[in-house]
């Protein structure tokens, strides 16, 4: 029989993520919470699948990506979510990286076989960007602030941020896919046009 114990107090745990807020809005008035936006990635990658396998020739496994989005920031319960505007040093990337480590191996490591060793596997295959899903799926996970800072009018003032500084962040992530890289630029030609982005 499954340790519903430790399944119980796992499940619990993640209902934490509703709490976590990121640097970017959700509204024009409320910061969007990590539970939000894992929500959201997933809803961006169903919807892209067919357009990701088109373009890459492959077959790309729908439900792995969704696993992919749904956990991929469980660990900042306990971690935080720092901004990547704030991370993309070497050093605090380091720190970043060695700190939701150890709460992945906490965490998924309190729970029992088969599930604990598949999130963990999940989780370090999302930060290595191991797979083809990985990559598409740390590209959306890099789109999808970017799209909240335009259409809730936020932009990019709190970070100083203008069109050479943004490409240095998103595009190393983004280009894993066509179809990614245009819709960054859509929503960055569309941050400039309304005064949101420095070009």
């Amino acid at each position: 029989m499954p340790d519903t114990r430790a399944l119980f107090d796992f499940i619990s745990y993640t209902a934490r993520l509703r709490k976590v807020e990121r640097h970017n809005r959700a509204t024009p008035t409320r910061p969007e919470s990590v539970a939000e936006h894992s929500w959201h990635l997933a809803m961006v990658c169903w919807v892209l699948h067919a357009e990701f396998e088109r373009e890459s020739g492959l077959r790309l496994d729908l439900g792995r990506m969704l696993k992919l989005c749904l956990m991929h920031d469980v660990v900042e319960i306990d971690a935080g979510d720092p901004s990547a505007w704030q991370t993309a040093g070497a050093d605090a990337a380091t720190a970043k990286a060695r700190a939701e480590d150890a709460v992945a191996r906490e965490r998924f490591g309190a729970l029992p076989e088969p599930l604990g060793p598949e999130l963990l596997a999940l989780w370090r295959e999302y930060e290595e960007g191991a797979t083809p899903e990985a990559r598409l799926v740390r590209g959306v996970d890099r789109l999808n602030p970017a799209l909240m800072r335009l259409l809730t009018g936020q932009g990019w003032s709190d970070v100083d941020a203008d069109t050479a500084a943004l490409d240095r962040l998103q595009l190393p992530r983004v280009s894993a896919s066509p179809t990614l890289t245009a819709l960054y630029e859509e929503v960055k030609q569309a941050a400039v046009a309304r005064g949101l982005l420095r070009p």
